[in-house]
């Protein structure tokens, strides 16, 4: 799978940023001279104010082509319409970033400002990707247990789409009434793969299938409480205090649409991957692919920033895995237990102490500890960080129509106009799964001093092009929010010994993740083998390393980019602080990273080069 260079499920890549949705760009649109008025104004840009120029031209024109991107960053103009899925388009979007490319490179490099050259680097790289990345489009699986469009339609609309007024209620029903032709447009891109080989692992289709079962259960679809898109959409126009009629008709109307476009569209889909599981296997590699050694080779240099082959991250995962198997030993032996490390593990893994009840009472206290704990942080900030995120950040419970499925914990940016706070989403499905021991490290890396402070900043920043604040890179962010765990007890934080041992856990689990990846997707171990990994080298339940494994199978050389981040990040971190001495200042090493926008590693090192021979030129 192509490096993630969007960080939500609806937000674009970079690439695509320059590349959207409808209509194709000419080289006819070149911002030259002769085509900006008036003329006198236009002779005075620089190279690097004409290329800016036409970075944000480029990014809106993306925008425009992308109705579901306009939501994300508040723009309503197509506030009713999905995004174009169809293979006819995804080819008119390959042309629009070629005729892209070219323009780019129509401007002089020599000529620009440092940061612009920067842009321009970055530009050119990811719509190189984009191009060559094309070859691999089917190498996936658009419907699996993590993400696809099955579920991505109820999260956008519950969490996207909001209704202030009676015409944004309708543009949620005309959204609705369009879910036929989105679900329709994933189906053939479903054929295409099939025809192809290319069929996700059987033990997938369970978790879609009822996913998507899920979301036609409810009225108007079945006796009982609303479903999950009519309660969502009843609750946002009641919230309207409209008259008693109009909120009727508004309610009636999302019914008929349900029924006419969700309920079939989701049944055809249910249908079509019964039909396809039965031509499903258990084999989980990205070997099984075309090209598939390839292919995942190229997906590890993409989701890395690296050239690290499959084998050098495979042996660096076992040399992690190693060490912090001794770092937990000198824990075990701090407190007092009597055993050897496996029975520390599952005394961990066992022990009641560890775990809320499995009750409401027991998620809402976990909900409120994490956001304690994620408060007191904002409070230490000032100690490491001079910029920090000016958006608020919430703790949010995974909804309950996709909790069984999604993934322990993740992130969602904010709204960039400050209309919603980012959101650390905790998966409270399975409280066995959740350990208390684990929940400092897991707050401080999918919030504060985590993914938050990252991707809030990038989107803030001035003086950087649009697309930059927008784009990303699977090991620059992962990277961070496995370095930000470590980065508190730096300052004091982990005073419980059991939370240091829960923050070696999170860590282990991360560098046991180099090891099963490069395992499943090369060396051919089934999925057995990978989840035995996990329980025989880790705390964890056994439910969250069937999780992981299942993650692995969908998402080949994603789960890599954290540890192979966290070590660059904190390799050059040790850079700086030899060739600096007492002059280097973490909150200055830490500005490096983060007021650029993402970026690959490479850059980051260059950023880290050109920051440590600025400090020594000002001795």
């Amino acid at each position: 799978m192509r490096n993630q260079k969007s960080l939500t499920a609806l937000a674009l890549t970079s690439a695509m940023l320059f590349g959207c949705n409808t209509t194709s760009t000419t080289a006819e649109q070149k911002p030259t001279e002769s085509t900006v008025e008036p003329v006198a104004v236009a002779k005075k840009q620089t190279e690097s104010e004409r290329l800016n120029a036409f970075f944000e031209e480029k990014f809106m024109e993306a925008v425009m082509r992308s109705p579901q991107f306009q939501t994300y960053l508040g723009i309503k103009k197509d506030y009713g319409k999905w995004n174009d899925n169809s293979e006819a388009n995804a080819e008119k979007e390959l042309q629009i970033t070629k005729d892209n490319l070219a323009l780019l490179q129509t401007f002089n490099f020599d000529l620009l400002d440092p940061q612009t050259k920067i842009s321009y680097q970055l530009a050119e790289l990811d719509m190189e990707d984009e191009i060559a990345d094309h070859k691999w489009r089917y190498h996936n699986y658009p419907v699996n247990q993590m993400r696809g469009q099955h579920s991505n339609i109820p999260s956008f609309l519950i969490n996207q789409h909001t209704i202030t007024n009676v015409k944004e209620a309708n543009d949620y029903v005309s959204r609705i009434a369009g879910v036929n032709t989105l679900i329709e447009q994933l189906i053939v891109q479903l054929k295409i793969r099939e025809e192809l080989g290319i069929i996700a692992p059987s033990f997938v289709f369970p978790h879609v299938i009822r996913d998507s079962q899920n979301l036609i259960q409810g009225a108007p679809f079945t006796e009982g409480e609303d479903s999950t898109i009519l309660a969502d959409f009843t609750k946002k126009v009641t919230a309207l205090e409209l008259d008693e009629g109009q909120t009727e008709q508004l309610i009636n109307d999302a019914n008929k649409a349900l029924l006419a476009s969700v309920q079939p569209a989701y049944q055809n889909l249910i249908d079509y991957l019964i039909g396809l599981e039965a031509k499903s296997s258990n084999d989980a590699g990205a070997w099984k692919f075309p090209e598939g050694d390839v292919f995942y080779n190229h997906a590890l240099q993409d989701t890395t920033t690296t050239k690290k082959s499959a084998e050098q991250i495979h042996q660096i995962g076992l040399s992690e895995v190693a060490r912090i198997h001794d770092e937990m030993r000198v824990i075990k032996d701090k407190v007092g237990f009597d055993g050897n490390l496996a029975a520390f593990m599952q005394f961990m893994r066992e022990d009641s102490q560890f775990y809320y009840p499995d009750s409401e009472a027991g998620k809402q206290r976990y909900l409120a500890e994490a956001t304690a704990l994620i408060d007191n942080m904002k409070t230490r900030l000032d100690e490491l960080f001079l910029v920090k995120p000016k958006a608020d950040l919430i703790v949010k419970r995974v909804e309950a129509f996709r909790e069984r499925s999604a993934g322990k914990a993740f992130y969602n940016r904010p709204a960039p106009d400050g209309s919603r706070p980012g959101m650390y989403y905790a998966n409270l499905y399975d409280m066995k799964a959740m350990p208390t021991y684990q929940m400092e490290a897991l707050a401080y890396h999918e919030g504060i001093p985590g993914h938050h402070m990252q991707l809030a900043i990038s989107q803030e920043l001035e003086g950087i092009p649009t697309f930059r604040k927008f784009s990303g890179y699977t090991a620059y962010s992962e990277g961070w929010g496995l370095y930000t765990e470590k980065l508190p007890k730096e300052i004091g934080l982990y005073s419980d010994p059991y939370s240091d041992f829960g923050r070696l856990a999170m860590e282990l689990w991360r560098a046991c993740r180099l090891v099963v990846d490069t395992g499943m997707h090369v060396k051919k171990w089934t999925r057995n083998e990978s989840i035995d990994y996990y329980v025989t080298n880790t705390p964890n339940a056994k439910s969250d390393a069937v999780k992981m494994v299942e993650r692995h199978a969908v998402m080949p050389s994603q789960a890599t980019a954290y540890k192979i981040g966290m070590l660059e990040i904190l390799r050059l971190r040790e850079k700086a602080k030899t060739a600096l001495g007492d002059k280097f200042d973490i909150r200055e090493f830490h500005d490096v990273y983060l007021k650029n926008g993402p970026l690959p590693l490479d850059f980051i090192e260059t950023m880290v080069d050109n920051y440590i021979a600025k400090k020594k030129s000002a001795e």
